[in-house]
């Protein structure tokens, strides 16, 4: 499980930028209360889609 600040890093984007992506369903997560969490299977399957 990432973290928004561990994905913003991997992806070298800002936060602002991390939570549009979370948010529109882009990267695919769990939200627990107000706290974001991203498998590493969704980024692994983000990152995939972009790389073919």
């Amino acid at each position: 499980m990432l973290s928004v600040k561990q994905l913003c890093e991997i992806l070298g984007i800002g936060k602002n930028s991390a939570y549009k992506l979370l948010q529109s369903g882009e990267i695919k997560c769990i939200k627990i209360g107000k706290v974001y969490k991203i498998p590493k299977k969704y980024l692994k399957e983000y990152i995939t889609k972009f790389s073919k």
